[in-house]
């Protein structure tokens, strides 16, 4: 038997194949599908700003003296009332900002096929 086989494809001898149909045996069904998602973005912002000059301020009430660094100020009208403010900032970093924060996002998606013959 195994001769006769092996003859037949040797000399290219073809057999008529059937196809028999395929029948479902359902009548309707269902799909579900569930997707969950995490999203996480961590972002380090770091800002220095410089100055490469000085800064000296002077503000007042009832104050003299000439606006400069290292001088004496006194009162216009002694022993009344007065407000004063000096303000010196030499150079280097004058303002520094940092910011650390981590956002997450999550998402769930349910998807649901129905379908039926």
């Amino acid at each position: 038997m195994k001769k006769i086989i092996l003859l037949g494809l040797v000399l290219g001898i073809s057999v008529p194949v059937q196809a028999a149909s395929v029948v479902p045996n359902f009548t309707s069904g269902t799909v579900t599908s569930e997707t969950t998602t995490r999203t996480e973005i961590t972002e380090i912002i770091n800002q220095v700003e410089y100055s490469n000059a000085t800064s000296y301020t002077v503000t007042g009430v009832n104050i003299t003296g000439d606006p400069q660094f290292g001088t004496r100020y006194s009162q216009t009208t002694p022993g009344a009332a007065f407000q004063f403010s000096e303000t010196y900032m030499g150079p280097g970093i004058s303002t520094e900002t940092l910011i650390d924060r981590t956002t997450i996002i999550d998402s769930f998606t349910t998807s649901t096929s129905v379908f039926t013959q």
